[in-house]
């Protein structure tokens, strides 16, 4: 029904690259959510009434915050869809991290609230009434719930969305909750135990869990996390792939929102190359990479000596001697720099986040290696992070 709702009311959905057709289908799946969860919360108001049990009730509530929750989303899609301004000059993506960080702190608080209740019960339990009305509401809230689970996941993969993907989680765990308080009515039917509170805590934590991980989901992107290995796999084999380009090296990734990036690195080409035609290729890849992976790409040229027999075999005693040192650490813009009394040896050393050695103690043997080699050779080594 959602797919149908998008096809109608969405111009050219299929075209899901488009920050048009991306917001559209976002604010069809979190109307329809809204639409799914107020209905949902009514029914089950209803059979907590009926029942007098505080987990459906509960539910019933979790499923009132997640409708205003989706209001929220559709907000989050109208501000993150404005265009670049003069403030804002890499547009308002980002607030679609912020909108979800805002949805996933309601989604804890109302978990904390819902799992006061619930003690209240497990101190004072009291009679639950069952009926058939109530066991039918349950089941079909499930069946719901997954089908809202299904086109929110769906969408929040194909847009890349951290608003659906967190709204996706959110009914994840909601199957998971119903699912504990249909248990505990069809338990206190057959058996007459009640373990309604118990049931109506183990909800609160799951809704309680879930904003914590929607929480940390939406940080993440803020801070600055690691890109997706697939995303850094595609420039490096595009890019990897061109004529005349021997390498690449410093990529870094910025994020300003779901669908925009803006990309710089470094390519690596022959030092005797034609700047002109080095340069052509260069502006080649960027406009290429904007056509492919819809992102604003800057690229460094850096040219080195592959013609020189001295200098190669030098970059490859210090590749040895760095490996030796730890197998993880790499180098990047080799050069030499040969005086009347000594040879400067200069290159990028790339020393990962997760070496726990000083990058000083690392420097320092390095270089007490380099001149250990015949002659009078001295490392001039600069230390730089790998940001993917």
């Amino acid at each position: 029904m959602v797919g149908l709702l998008i096809k109608i009311l969405v111009n050219d959905y299929k075209n899901i690259r488009d920050e048009r057709v991306r917001r559209g289908c976002g604010i069809v799946c979190s109307w329809s959510s809204i639409i799914f969860n107020i209905l949902l919360c009514c029914i089950k108001v209803f059979a907590g009434i009926m029942s007098g049990s505080v987990a459906i009730t509960t539910d019933a509530v979790n499923n009132l915050t997640d409708a205003g929750s989706s209001f929220i989303n559709i907000i989050g899609f109208k501000m993150s869809g404005r265009k670049p301004d003069t403030e804002h000059p890499f547009g308002h993506g980002r607030l679609e991290y912020i909108v979800g960080m805002i949805i996933s702190i309601l989604i804890v608080v109302c978990g904390v609230e819902l799992g006061k209740a619930s003690v209240t019960k497990i101190i004072d339990p009291r009679d639950i009434y069952t009926a058939k009305a109530v066991f039918i509401i349950l089941v079909i809230s499930i069946f719901i719930k997954i089908y809202m689970f299904t086109y929110n996941k769906k969408y929040g993969e194909l847009t890349d969305s951290p608003i659906l993907k967190a709204s996706s989680a959110d009914c994840f765990m909601d199957v998971i909750a119903t699912t504990s308080v249909l248990i505990s009515v069809v338990i206190y039917e057959f058996s007459g135990i009640n373990i309604d509170g118990w049931c109506g805590l183990i909800v609160s934590v799951i809704i309680i869990y879930s904003g914590i991980s929607s929480v940390k989901d939406t940080i993440d992107p803020l801070l600055g996390c690691k890109p997706d290995p697939k995303y850094v796999e595609l420039i490096e084999k595009y890019v990897l792939a061109q004529k005349d380009v021997l390498g690449m090296h410093d990529l870094i990734i910025h994020n300003y929102g779901p669908g925009r990036n803006i990309i710089s690195l470094h390519v690596e080409v022959s030092a005797t190359s034609n700047i002109v035609e080095a340069h052509d290729v260069i502006d080649n890849i960027e406009r290429k990479l904007k056509e492919v992976l819809n992102c604003d790409c800057v690229i460094h040229m850096d040219p080195i000596v592959v013609d020189d027999s001295i200098t190669g075999r030098m970059r490859d005693f210090i590749r040895i001697i760095v490996t030796n040192v730890d197998p993880r650490l790499k180098i990047d813009d080799f050069r030499m720099v040969q005086g009347v009394t000594h040879t400067n040896i200069i290159f990028d050393l790339i020393i990962p986040n997760e070496i726990n050695v000083n990058d000083d103690e690392i420097v320092a043997r390095i270089k007490d290696k380099v001149r250990e080699l015949p002659g009078n050779h001295y490392a001039i080594i600069n230390v730089e992070k790998p940001f993917i």
